[in-house]
Protein backbone atom coordinates (compact mmCIF):
# COMPACT_ATOMS: atom_id res chain seq x y z
CA UNK A 1 0.00 0.00 0.00
CA UNK A 2 1.28 3.46 -0.77
CA UNK A 3 0.21 6.85 0.42
CA UNK A 4 0.71 10.17 -1.39
CA UNK A 5 0.27 13.74 -0.31
CA UNK A 6 0.92 16.83 -2.39
CA UNK A 7 0.08 20.52 -2.62
CA UNK A 8 -1.21 19.97 -6.16
CA UNK A 9 -4.99 19.40 -6.23
CA UNK A 10 -4.83 18.02 -9.78
CA UNK A 11 -2.16 15.49 -8.84
CA UNK A 12 -4.23 14.31 -5.88
CA UNK A 13 -7.29 13.89 -8.10
CA UNK A 14 -5.29 11.82 -10.57
CA UNK A 15 -4.32 9.23 -7.98
CA UNK A 16 -6.42 6.04 -8.07
CA UNK A 17 -8.74 5.00 -5.27
CA UNK A 18 -7.64 2.31 -2.84
CA UNK A 19 -11.08 0.78 -3.13
CA UNK A 20 -10.33 -0.17 -6.74
CA UNK A 21 -7.28 -2.17 -5.68
CA UNK A 22 -9.11 -5.04 -4.00
CA UNK A 23 -9.69 -8.39 -5.73
CA UNK A 24 -10.85 -7.20 -9.13
CA UNK A 25 -11.54 -8.78 -12.45
CA UNK A 26 -8.29 -8.78 -14.39
CA UNK A 27 -5.75 -10.25 -12.02
CA UNK A 28 -5.85 -12.83 -9.28
CA UNK A 29 -3.83 -12.60 -6.10
CA UNK A 30 -3.52 -14.44 -2.80
CA UNK A 31 -4.49 -12.41 0.21
CA UNK A 32 -2.02 -10.84 2.56
CA UNK A 33 -3.22 -9.38 5.83
CA UNK A 34 -3.63 -5.70 4.98
CA UNK A 35 -1.49 -4.38 7.85
CA UNK A 36 0.33 -1.97 5.53
CA UNK A 37 -2.98 -0.62 4.27
CA UNK A 38 -4.18 0.03 7.82
CA UNK A 39 -1.00 1.96 8.62
CA UNK A 40 -1.28 3.90 5.36
CA UNK A 41 -4.80 4.96 6.24
CA UNK A 42 -3.65 6.07 9.70
CA UNK A 43 -0.88 8.05 8.04
CA UNK A 44 -3.35 9.68 5.64
CA UNK A 45 -5.60 10.66 8.53
CA UNK A 46 -2.66 12.26 10.34
CA UNK A 47 -1.67 14.24 7.24
CA UNK A 48 -5.26 15.37 6.74
CA UNK A 49 -5.37 16.57 10.36
CA UNK A 50 -2.55 18.95 9.47
CA UNK A 51 -4.49 20.31 6.49
CA UNK A 52 -2.54 18.50 3.77
CA UNK A 53 -4.16 16.98 0.70
CA UNK A 54 -3.79 13.30 1.63
CA UNK A 55 -4.78 10.24 -0.36
CA UNK A 56 -4.22 6.56 0.50
CA UNK A 57 -4.05 4.07 -2.36
CA UNK A 58 -2.67 0.68 -3.37
CA UNK A 59 0.75 0.38 -4.99
CA UNK A 60 -0.72 -1.91 -7.65
CA UNK A 61 -2.13 1.23 -9.32
CA UNK A 62 1.02 3.30 -9.03
CA UNK A 63 2.56 3.79 -12.45
CA UNK A 64 5.07 6.16 -13.99
CA UNK A 65 2.41 8.77 -14.71
CA UNK A 66 1.22 8.82 -11.10
CA UNK A 67 4.81 9.11 -9.92
CA UNK A 68 5.32 12.06 -12.26
CA UNK A 69 2.22 13.77 -10.87
CA UNK A 70 3.08 13.50 -7.17
CA UNK A 71 5.57 15.65 -5.31
CA UNK A 72 5.54 13.79 -1.98
CA UNK A 73 4.85 10.11 -1.32
CA UNK A 74 5.00 8.11 1.88
CA UNK A 75 5.32 4.37 1.22
CA UNK A 76 4.19 1.73 3.69
CA UNK A 77 5.79 -1.45 2.35
CA UNK A 78 5.40 -4.98 3.67
CA UNK A 79 7.61 -7.92 2.68
CA UNK A 80 6.44 -11.38 1.67
CA UNK A 81 8.45 -14.54 2.34
CA UNK A 82 12.21 -14.16 2.00
CA UNK A 83 12.39 -10.51 0.98
CA UNK A 84 9.88 -10.57 -1.88
CA UNK A 85 7.36 -7.90 -2.82
CA UNK A 86 3.81 -8.66 -1.66
CA UNK A 87 1.39 -9.75 -4.36
CA UNK A 88 -0.12 -6.28 -4.86
CA UNK A 89 3.36 -4.79 -5.41
CA UNK A 90 4.66 -7.44 -7.81
CA UNK A 91 3.71 -5.53 -10.95
CA UNK A 92 5.26 -2.29 -9.65
CA UNK A 93 8.45 -4.13 -8.70
CA UNK A 94 8.67 -5.95 -12.03
CA UNK A 95 7.78 -3.09 -14.37
CA UNK A 96 9.19 0.01 -12.69
CA UNK A 97 11.88 -1.07 -10.23
CA UNK A 98 13.78 -2.88 -12.99
CA UNK A 99 14.51 0.27 -14.98
CA UNK A 100 15.49 3.90 -14.63
CA UNK A 101 12.84 6.57 -14.02
CA UNK A 102 13.55 10.27 -13.46
CA UNK A 103 12.25 11.03 -9.96
CA UNK A 104 14.26 14.13 -9.25
CA UNK A 105 11.06 16.04 -8.38
CA UNK A 106 9.89 13.52 -5.76
CA UNK A 107 10.25 13.62 -1.98
CA UNK A 108 9.47 10.37 -0.17
CA UNK A 109 9.78 8.23 2.94
CA UNK A 110 9.47 4.48 3.47
CA UNK A 111 8.00 2.55 6.39
CA UNK A 112 9.27 -1.03 5.88
CA UNK A 113 7.35 -3.81 7.64
CA UNK A 114 8.94 -7.17 8.35
CA UNK A 115 9.96 -9.89 10.75
CA UNK A 116 13.59 -10.21 11.81
CA UNK A 117 13.26 -13.98 11.99
CA UNK A 118 13.70 -13.91 8.20
CA UNK A 119 17.09 -13.46 6.57
CA UNK A 120 15.93 -10.69 4.22
CA UNK A 121 14.22 -8.69 6.94
CA UNK A 122 12.11 -5.84 5.46
CA UNK A 123 13.60 -6.84 2.11
CA UNK A 124 11.06 -5.20 -0.19
CA UNK A 125 10.91 -1.98 1.79
CA UNK A 126 14.70 -1.70 1.71
CA UNK A 127 14.82 -2.43 -2.01
CA UNK A 128 12.12 0.17 -2.67
CA UNK A 129 13.97 2.79 -0.62
CA UNK A 130 17.24 2.11 -2.48
CA UNK A 131 15.57 2.24 -5.91
CA UNK A 132 13.82 5.54 -5.20
CA UNK A 133 17.10 7.11 -4.06
CA UNK A 134 18.91 5.80 -7.15
CA UNK A 135 16.28 7.49 -9.36
CA UNK A 136 17.05 10.87 -7.79
CA UNK A 137 14.17 11.08 -5.30
CA UNK A 138 14.90 12.85 -2.01
CA UNK A 139 14.18 11.28 1.38
CA UNK A 140 11.94 13.30 3.69
CA UNK A 141 13.50 11.27 6.53
CA UNK A 142 15.40 8.00 6.83
CA UNK A 143 13.66 4.68 6.20
CA UNK A 144 12.08 3.17 9.32
CA UNK A 145 12.15 -0.63 9.66
CA UNK A 146 9.40 -2.21 11.76
CA UNK A 147 9.99 -5.61 13.30
CA UNK A 148 6.67 -7.39 13.97
CA UNK A 149 4.67 -4.19 14.52
CA UNK A 150 7.26 -2.74 16.90
CA UNK A 151 5.59 -0.04 18.99
CA UNK A 152 8.78 2.02 19.14
CA UNK A 153 9.31 1.99 15.37
CA UNK A 154 5.71 2.93 14.65
CA UNK A 155 5.94 5.74 17.20
CA UNK A 156 9.02 7.05 15.35
CA UNK A 157 7.12 7.00 12.04
CA UNK A 158 4.17 8.78 13.61
CA UNK A 159 6.53 11.39 15.07
CA UNK A 160 8.03 12.15 11.65
CA UNK A 161 4.60 12.29 9.99
CA UNK A 162 3.44 14.65 12.72
CA UNK A 163 6.41 16.93 12.04
CA UNK A 164 5.47 17.06 8.36
CA UNK A 165 1.99 18.29 9.30
CA UNK A 166 3.20 20.70 11.97
CA UNK A 167 0.61 19.39 14.43
CA UNK A 168 0.59 17.13 17.47
CA UNK A 169 -3.19 16.67 17.23
CA UNK A 170 -3.00 13.36 15.40
CA UNK A 171 -5.61 10.59 15.38
CA UNK A 172 -5.10 7.64 17.72
CA UNK A 173 -3.22 4.81 15.97
CA UNK A 174 -3.54 2.34 18.84
CA UNK A 175 -5.02 -1.04 18.02
CA UNK A 176 -8.03 -2.09 20.09
CA UNK A 177 -7.18 -3.93 23.28
CA UNK A 178 -7.47 -7.70 23.47
CA UNK A 179 -10.62 -8.99 25.07
CA UNK A 180 -11.29 -12.25 26.90
CA UNK A 181 -13.16 -14.83 24.87
CA UNK A 182 -14.16 -18.44 25.50
CA UNK A 183 -14.32 -21.40 23.12
CA UNK A 184 -17.93 -22.47 23.27
CA UNK A 185 -17.44 -25.41 20.89
CA UNK A 186 -14.52 -27.15 19.23
CA UNK A 187 -15.38 -29.52 16.37
CA UNK A 188 -12.92 -31.66 14.39
CA UNK A 189 -13.85 -31.24 10.73
CA UNK A 190 -11.60 -33.86 9.14
CA UNK A 191 -11.50 -37.06 11.24
CA UNK A 192 -9.43 -39.74 9.53
CA UNK A 193 -7.66 -37.26 7.27
CA UNK A 194 -4.07 -37.89 6.21
CA UNK A 195 -3.50 -34.19 6.80
CA UNK A 196 -3.21 -32.28 10.05
CA UNK A 197 -6.39 -31.99 12.14
CA UNK A 198 -8.56 -28.99 11.31
CA UNK A 199 -11.06 -27.62 13.83
CA UNK A 200 -14.09 -25.39 13.68
CA UNK A 201 -14.01 -23.14 16.74
CA UNK A 202 -16.99 -21.14 17.99
CA UNK A 203 -15.94 -18.32 20.30
CA UNK A 204 -17.92 -15.83 22.37
CA UNK A 205 -16.68 -12.85 24.38
CA UNK A 206 -16.59 -13.31 28.14
CA UNK A 207 -18.68 -10.16 28.66
CA UNK A 208 -21.31 -11.41 26.20
CA UNK A 209 -21.10 -8.41 23.84
CA UNK A 210 -19.98 -9.28 20.31
CA UNK A 211 -17.89 -6.62 18.54
CA UNK A 212 -18.82 -5.61 15.02
CA UNK A 213 -16.97 -6.97 12.00
CA UNK A 214 -17.51 -7.64 8.31
CA UNK A 215 -16.93 -10.64 6.08
CA UNK A 216 -13.22 -10.67 5.23
CA UNK A 217 -12.01 -9.39 8.60
CA UNK A 218 -9.44 -11.10 10.82
CA UNK A 219 -9.18 -12.30 14.41
CA UNK A 220 -5.86 -11.77 16.19
CA UNK A 221 -5.18 -14.30 18.93
CA UNK A 222 -2.47 -13.87 21.56
CA UNK A 223 -1.38 -17.36 22.65
CA UNK A 224 -0.24 -17.64 26.31
CA UNK A 225 3.04 -19.28 25.25
CA UNK A 226 3.92 -16.44 22.86
CA UNK A 227 1.79 -13.35 23.57
CA UNK A 228 4.24 -11.01 21.86
CA UNK A 229 3.49 -12.60 18.49
CA UNK A 230 -0.26 -12.75 17.88
CA UNK A 231 -1.55 -15.04 15.14
CA UNK A 232 -4.16 -13.93 12.64
CA UNK A 233 -7.05 -16.04 11.38
CA UNK A 234 -9.79 -15.28 8.86
CA UNK A 235 -13.17 -15.02 10.56
CA UNK A 236 -15.59 -17.60 9.17
CA UNK A 237 -18.85 -16.17 10.54
CA UNK A 238 -20.89 -12.96 10.65
CA UNK A 239 -21.92 -11.10 13.82
CA UNK A 240 -25.56 -11.95 13.14
CA UNK A 241 -24.76 -15.63 13.77
CA UNK A 242 -24.09 -14.81 17.43
CA UNK A 243 -20.55 -16.16 17.55
CA UNK A 244 -17.11 -15.70 16.05
CA UNK A 245 -16.00 -18.81 14.17
CA UNK A 246 -12.51 -19.80 13.07
CA UNK A 247 -11.17 -22.74 11.08
CA UNK A 248 -7.80 -23.61 12.62
CA UNK A 249 -5.42 -26.35 11.55
CA UNK A 250 -3.21 -27.85 14.24
CA UNK A 251 0.36 -27.02 13.26
CA UNK A 252 3.42 -28.88 14.53
CA UNK A 253 7.02 -27.78 14.75
CA UNK A 254 9.91 -29.86 13.42
CA UNK A 255 10.30 -31.51 16.84
CA UNK A 256 6.65 -32.59 16.80
CA UNK A 257 5.45 -30.12 19.43
CA UNK A 258 2.24 -28.20 18.62
CA UNK A 259 2.31 -24.60 17.45
CA UNK A 260 1.96 -21.97 20.16
CA UNK A 261 -1.38 -20.66 18.89
CA UNK A 262 -2.88 -23.64 17.07
CA UNK A 263 -1.93 -26.01 19.89
CA UNK A 264 -3.61 -23.73 22.42
CA UNK A 265 -6.76 -23.29 20.35
CA UNK A 266 -7.08 -26.86 19.05
CA UNK A 267 -5.89 -28.89 22.05
CA UNK A 268 -4.99 -27.19 25.28
CA UNK A 269 -7.55 -24.46 26.00
CA UNK A 270 -10.49 -25.79 27.97
CA UNK A 271 -13.84 -25.21 26.25
CA UNK A 272 -17.04 -23.90 27.75
CA UNK A 273 -18.71 -20.52 27.90
CA UNK A 274 -18.61 -20.52 31.70
CA UNK A 275 -15.61 -22.67 32.66
CA UNK A 276 -13.39 -22.42 29.59
CA UNK A 277 -9.91 -20.93 29.52
CA UNK A 278 -9.73 -17.25 28.53
CA UNK A 279 -8.68 -16.62 24.93
CA UNK A 280 -7.04 -13.25 24.26
CA UNK A 281 -8.59 -12.09 20.99
CA UNK A 282 -9.34 -8.91 19.08
CA UNK A 283 -10.94 -8.25 15.70
CA UNK A 284 -9.00 -6.43 12.97
CA UNK A 285 -10.53 -4.92 9.85
CA UNK A 286 -9.11 -6.29 6.61
CA UNK A 287 -10.31 -3.74 4.08
CA UNK A 288 -8.80 -5.42 1.03
CA UNK A 289 -10.70 -8.66 1.63
CA UNK A 290 -14.07 -7.12 2.40
CA UNK A 291 -16.78 -7.12 -0.24
CA UNK A 292 -17.05 -3.35 -0.38
CA UNK A 293 -17.75 -2.19 -3.93
CA UNK A 294 -17.88 -5.85 -5.04
CA UNK A 295 -21.03 -6.59 -3.02
CA UNK A 296 -23.36 -6.66 -6.04
CA UNK A 297 -21.00 -8.20 -8.57
CA UNK A 298 -20.75 -11.93 -9.33
CA UNK A 299 -18.29 -13.62 -6.96
CA UNK A 300 -15.69 -16.30 -7.70
CA UNK A 301 -14.30 -17.65 -4.42
CA UNK A 302 -11.12 -19.75 -4.69
CA UNK A 303 -9.44 -21.49 -1.80
CA UNK A 304 -8.23 -24.59 -0.02
CA UNK A 305 -8.03 -26.00 3.48
CA UNK A 306 -8.62 -23.52 6.29
CA UNK A 307 -8.83 -20.78 3.67
CA UNK A 308 -12.48 -21.79 3.41
CA UNK A 309 -13.02 -19.71 6.58
CA UNK A 310 -12.75 -16.32 4.89
CA UNK A 311 -14.63 -17.53 1.82
CA UNK A 312 -17.45 -18.94 3.94
CA UNK A 313 -17.97 -15.51 5.55
CA UNK A 314 -18.04 -13.80 2.15
CA UNK A 315 -20.55 -16.29 0.77
CA UNK A 316 -22.70 -16.01 3.89
CA UNK A 317 -22.75 -12.21 3.57
CA UNK A 318 -23.81 -12.43 -0.07
CA UNK A 319 -26.55 -14.92 0.74
CA UNK A 320 -27.79 -12.58 3.45
CA UNK A 321 -27.84 -9.78 0.85
CA UNK A 322 -29.82 -11.93 -1.61
CA UNK A 323 -27.00 -12.40 -4.15
CA UNK A 324 -27.10 -15.70 -6.06
CA UNK A 325 -24.17 -15.30 -8.51
CA UNK A 326 -21.62 -17.17 -6.41
CA UNK A 327 -19.06 -19.76 -7.55
CA UNK A 328 -16.80 -21.69 -5.18
CA UNK A 329 -13.66 -23.54 -6.30
CA UNK A 330 -12.19 -25.42 -3.37
CA UNK A 331 -9.44 -27.96 -2.82
CA UNK A 332 -8.43 -30.42 -0.11
CA UNK A 333 -6.97 -33.92 0.20
CA UNK A 334 -9.73 -36.56 0.14
CA UNK A 335 -13.47 -36.17 -0.34
CA UNK A 336 -14.18 -38.83 2.28
CA UNK A 337 -12.37 -37.01 5.09
CA UNK A 338 -11.72 -33.41 3.99
CA UNK A 339 -14.90 -32.05 2.40
CA UNK A 340 -15.13 -29.23 4.94
CA UNK A 341 -18.59 -27.80 5.77
CA UNK A 342 -20.05 -30.26 3.30
CA UNK A 343 -23.68 -30.16 4.40
CA UNK A 344 -23.80 -26.37 4.54
CA UNK A 345 -22.17 -25.84 1.13
CA UNK A 346 -24.30 -28.45 -0.62
CA UNK A 347 -27.36 -26.99 1.07
CA UNK A 348 -26.51 -23.57 -0.35
CA UNK A 349 -26.07 -25.12 -3.78
CA UNK A 350 -29.42 -26.93 -3.59
CA UNK A 351 -31.12 -23.69 -2.52
CA UNK A 352 -29.60 -21.80 -5.48
CA UNK A 353 -27.27 -19.60 -3.45
CA UNK A 354 -24.18 -21.24 -4.97
CA UNK A 355 -24.50 -21.43 -8.73
CA UNK A 356 -21.42 -23.65 -8.97
CA UNK A 357 -19.18 -25.68 -6.69
CA UNK A 358 -16.04 -27.16 -8.27
CA UNK A 359 -13.91 -29.38 -6.04
CA UNK A 360 -10.37 -30.73 -6.27
CA UNK A 361 -9.35 -33.48 -3.87
CA UNK A 362 -5.66 -33.94 -4.55
CA UNK A 363 -5.30 -37.48 -3.17
CA UNK A 364 -8.37 -38.82 -4.97
CA UNK A 365 -7.56 -37.98 -8.58
CA UNK A 366 -4.49 -37.91 -10.78
CA UNK A 367 -3.65 -34.52 -12.25
CA UNK A 368 -3.13 -33.65 -15.93
CA UNK A 369 -0.04 -34.53 -17.98
CA UNK A 370 0.86 -37.40 -15.69
CA UNK A 371 1.10 -35.34 -12.50
CA UNK A 372 0.11 -37.24 -9.39
CA UNK A 373 -2.10 -34.60 -7.79
CA UNK A 374 -5.20 -32.61 -8.78
CA UNK A 375 -5.27 -29.10 -7.32
CA UNK A 376 -7.42 -25.98 -7.46
CA UNK A 377 -5.35 -24.50 -10.28
CA UNK A 378 -6.24 -27.54 -12.38
CA UNK A 379 -9.93 -26.69 -11.84
CA UNK A 380 -9.22 -23.18 -13.11
CA UNK A 381 -7.52 -24.51 -16.22
CA UNK A 382 -10.39 -26.90 -16.87
CA UNK A 383 -12.95 -24.14 -16.41
CA UNK A 384 -10.87 -21.32 -17.97
CA UNK A 385 -13.50 -20.37 -20.56
CA UNK A 386 -16.20 -20.13 -17.90
CA UNK A 387 -13.91 -18.13 -15.59
CA UNK A 388 -13.33 -15.65 -18.42
CA UNK A 389 -17.08 -15.48 -19.02
CA UNK A 390 -17.71 -14.60 -15.38
CA UNK A 391 -14.91 -12.02 -15.51
CA UNK A 392 -16.48 -10.42 -18.56
CA UNK A 393 -19.70 -10.18 -16.56
CA UNK A 394 -17.79 -8.17 -13.97
CA UNK A 395 -16.97 -10.89 -11.45
CA UNK A 396 -14.83 -10.15 -8.42
CA UNK A 397 -12.32 -12.87 -7.52
CA UNK A 398 -11.27 -13.65 -3.95
CA UNK A 399 -8.53 -16.14 -3.11
CA UNK A 400 -7.93 -17.50 0.39
CA UNK A 401 -5.70 -20.40 1.39
CA UNK A 402 -2.23 -21.85 1.46
CA UNK A 403 -0.04 -21.48 -1.63
CA UNK A 404 1.56 -24.80 -0.66
CA UNK A 405 -1.86 -26.43 -0.63
CA UNK A 406 -2.56 -25.08 -4.09
CA UNK A 407 0.85 -26.31 -5.24
CA UNK A 408 2.39 -22.88 -5.39
CA UNK A 409 3.65 -21.08 -8.46
CA UNK A 410 1.89 -20.06 -11.66
CA UNK A 411 -1.45 -21.40 -10.47
CA UNK A 412 -3.57 -18.95 -12.43
CA UNK A 413 -1.46 -18.12 -15.49
CA UNK A 414 -3.59 -20.05 -18.03
CA UNK A 415 -6.66 -18.08 -16.94
CA UNK A 416 -4.75 -14.79 -17.05
CA UNK A 417 -3.65 -15.54 -20.60
CA UNK A 418 -7.28 -15.61 -21.76
CA UNK A 419 -8.29 -12.36 -20.01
Amino acid sequence: VWLAYTTSQSAVAALPSAARCAYQVRRLSASQTGNAETLARHTAATLATGGLQAHAACISRLDEAALAGATNILFVASTYGEGDAPDVAARFAGRLMTREVDLGHLHYAVLALGDDNYINYCGFGRALDAWLAQQGATRLFARIDVDKNSTAALAEWRHHVGRLTGTADAPDWAAPAYGEWRIGERLLLNPGSSGAPLYRLSLVPADGALPDWEAGDLAQVGPPADPAHPREYSIASLPGEGRLELLVRLQRREDGSPGAASGWLCQDAATGIDGGDPIQLRVRAHERFRLGANARRPLIAIGNGSGLAGLRALLKARIHAGEHANWLLFGERQIRHDFLLREELLGWQDAGWLQRIDLAFSRDRTGPQGTDRHYVQHLLREQAALVVNWIERGAAIYVCGSLQGMAGGAAFDPVDDQC
